[in-house]
């Protein structure tokens, strides 16, 4: 055929060039964005990367980390065998083993802990992807430890602990249906392309949108109203647009006489936010509050879109939420269409319309009846909430051995820097007797290990996924798994055999599970795999709204409560306010005006770009390329004030430290903040913060709201030296 060379050039599928295409899902942003990949293979490896057209959440897009793919699959740091660590712990030092020896090695420690000590002083610890979550939940109850954790101890679940404080179930915005978008911190242009492409769709269609944004984001480019808040008062501003809300009487009377609990204290409490009282805490307009709560109570019905992170990552952050849902409350916005629908979760904390045994699977065992979990006795209420250890607090176990060692982790996706002051992790896992590590990159987590597995990435197994588009799927892998690698599920598996857990699921394989898991819906894994790409998902529950007429709230009072009674009975022994009560941050000018003498700036770590996931695309050279050094973005003002310019080295201090960046200035921010990315080695901002700077009630770290100073620096001989003194501590 003449024309073979170009169609070899341009990549086109068929018989005659040998490319086929093959189905899959990216799981690099997770859990609710993993977006479907069309992978052009010749010869068993992927040469080119598309998003599937037919997979209704990305609709044939991708996003800057999608779209390096490739990179991510074949990258050189792939892990290539199992390890075994020959030289000191955090040296590097490593030589290859067998699979048999790393699992047994393994098997024989965990047994051997379990033996010396308890189950419980085994941490089981998955981070990115998710997809192993389920699997590995299950083997440590089975194996008998209540310390399962997740990086969900920094993401997530302190939004839902509000929402169920408040209500009991958490409630997700129903955009296709919604006159009115109330979106709180978050910037779906960066997290969710496919959702930021219903959202413009629902826009053009009248929908109208408020964004509450400290930063200039793409979704705030897209508001009628945008609400730039100081880090840290969303409380504050949420009481205040309550104030306007209720004063006018713009509030649904019916829902609030008849299915709340508080409300009258509630009321008298939000008296003290007027907004002009809202505009001195929070920067933002007086007639800005009055706009947007006007806007939101009136055009009905209207959704809250929350962010998994940014509102409860400051040391007031799990209140501040429970304020901004509680305005979900006053206008009768919850669990109706086009408001936030309370679905059930049907696999991988995704509602996707079809019922399943997923929480049976994940929690074989009553967590009552075991040894309490890590931070139990630090974050009670995070306890009575949630199903796992909070992570955040694991150092301070590991350190003080109360009330039992911690001895040994097996962990998934590990990244010691997601903590505060990451060093103190650092030094904390030295004191364990046994590590073991899955991942597909030799991270500097792994540096720690014992052993470390190398795992496959998702274009290279089996994974059951769903969507909220009532879409399911169960990809197979697309290339065979480079090297010795192997899924993390199959790994799970196989050490569920060594460790001699009885359990006819563990022994009937990862199949078999996922059918027991899907038996009440009648879809198959046999079914599942005739539609490569996925399919809808055969007659979908519709979900009835307003339930909470019939069956009432699962809350204490059994009722919507904007004064908790699950917040109130730890009132005398940890301090918790009922009331969705605003307190600064407890770095900030307000709470500590000695430190912001002199450290005037809030420093906000954190915050999300489009090219990274945490670290995970940091080694890649498309996404790298985007911002190839540490950098903090400054706004112009306030670099012009520093004398400061782009690209400028620059010294970024806490009271805690200081590391060395570069300096990006940028309108995107507001002045008197810098906003500051996470996860670099050279310079981790993570470790300006102290360990224990958390939210009182769910122990996330207060990473968005600190004190910190910048200075120019003057001397450019150390220009590629960007290593802080404590990294230097751990290397030695």
């Amino acid at each position: 055929m003449r024309d073979l060379p170009s169609r070899l050039q341009g990549k086109i599928p068929g018989p005659e060039t040998g490319i086929e295409i093959k189905k899959s899902v990216c799981t690099i942003c997770d859990p609710l964005t993993q977006c479907g990949l069309d992978l052009y293979i010749k010869d068993g490896k992927i040469i080119k990367v598309e998003g599937t057209k037919e997979n209704p959440h990305n609709g044939g897009t991708l996003c800057a980390k999608g779209a390096a793919t490739r990179q991510y699959v074949y990258h050189k740091d792939r892990i290539k065998t199992p390890l075994k660590r020959v030289g000191a712990r955090g040296s590097g030092r490593f030589v290859p083993i067998s699979w048999d020896e790393a699992l047994e090695t393994i098997a024989t420690n965990l047994i051997q802990t379990k033996t010396s000590f308890n189950p419980e002083s085994v941490v089981f610890y998955v981070g990115y992807p998710k997809v192993m979550r389920p699997f590995l939940h299950r083997l440590a109850q089975l194996f008998g430890s209540p310390n399962y954790m997740t990086e969900s101890s920094t993401c997530y679940q302190a939004m839902a602990m509000a929402q169920k404080l408040n209500f009991g179930i958490p409630g997700a915005p129903d955009i296709k249906n919604a006159k009115c978008f109330l979106v709180w911190s978050a910037n779906p242009f960066y997290t969710s392309t496919g959702l930021a492409r219903k959202i413009l769709n629902a826009k053009e269609n009248g929908l109208k949108i408020i964004v509450i944004d400290p930063r200039y984001s793409p979704m705030a480019a897209q508001a009628d109203i945008h609400l730039q808040l100081k880090p840290g008062t969303d409380g504050a501003l949420a009481l205040a647009m309550a104030n306007v809300i209720i004063k006018e009487k713009l509030y649904d009377q019916d829902f609030i006489e008849n299915y709340t609990h508080g409300f009258s204290e509630y009321q008298e409490y939000v008296q003290k936010f007027s907004p002009e009282r809202g505009e001195e805490l929070t920067g933002v307009p007086v007639e800005k509050i009055k706009e947007a709560a006007r806007l939101y109570a009136t055009t009905s019905p209207g959704a809250i879109m929350p962010s998994a992170s940014p509102v409860v990552h400051h040391t007031n952050g799990v209140q501040n939420y429970r304020a901004v849902f509680s305005l979900m409350a006053l206008t009768g916005n919850y669990d109706i269409p086009g408001g936030n629908l309370a679905e059930p979760v049907s696999y991988l904390y995704v509602p996707a319309g079809f019922t399943s045994r997923f929480e049976e699977f994940t929690n074989p065992k009553n967590l009552k009846e075991m040894a309490p979990r890590v931070g139990d006795n630090k974050f009670p209420v995070w306890s009575r909430l949630v199903d796992e250890g909070q992570a955040i607090y694991l150092p301070f176990h590991i350190r003080s051995e109360e009330p039992y060692p911690i001895k040994a982790l097996l962990a998934f996706g590990f990244n010691y820097r997601m903590w505060p002051d990451s060093n103190f992790m650092a030094e904390s896992l030295q004191k364990l007797d046994f590590i073991a590590i899955t991942d597909l990159f030799m991270t500097e987590s792994c540096r720690f290990a014992d052993i470390v597995l190398p795992a496959c990435s998702s274009v290279e197994r089996k994974e059951l996924r769903c969507y909220r588009e009532k879409y399911i799927i169960y990809t197979q892998p697309a290339i065979k798994p480079l090297y010795e690698s192997r899924s993390d599920i199959d790994i799970i598996y196989a050490l569920a055999e060594r460790l001699k857990i009885d359990d006819p699921l563990f022994s009937a394989g990862y199949e078999a599970s996922l059918d027991w898991i899907l038996e009440p819906s009648g879809i198959t894994i046999e079914e599942l795999k005739k539609h490569p790409g996925g399919m809808p998902v055969p007659n979908p529950i519709k979900h009835s709204p307003m339930n909470y007429r019939k069956d009432g709230f699962m809350t204490p009072s059994g009722k919507m409560e904007f004064k908790s009674l699950l917040l109130e009975e730890y009132s005398d022994s940890f301090g918790y306010e009922g009331l969705p009560a605003y307190h600064p941050p407890k770095y900030s000018q307000e709470s500590s005006p000695d430190i912001a003498a002199d450290y005037p700036l809030i420093l906000n770590t954190g915050s999300r770009l489009p090219m990274f996931i945490h670290s995970q695309t940091f080694r890649l050279s498309w996404t790298q390329s985007l911002r190839p050094e540490p950098s903090a973005d400054l706004n112009p003002d306030d670099a012009s004030r520093l004398r400061i310019s782009q690209g400028d080295q620059i010294k970024l201090s806490t009271p805690k430290g200081s590391i060395i960046v570069k300096a990006n200035l940028t309108d995107i921010v507001q002045s008197g903040v810098v906003h500051m990315f996470h996860a670099y080695s050279q310079a981790d901002v993570n470790t300006l913060i102290e360990a224990d700077y958390v939210d009182p009630v769910s122990g996330f770290p207060g990473f968005k709201s600190l004190l910190c100073k910048v200075e120019k620096v003057e001397c450019q001989k150390n220009r590629n030296q960007m290593q802080t003194k404590s990294d230097d501590l751990i290397r030695s």
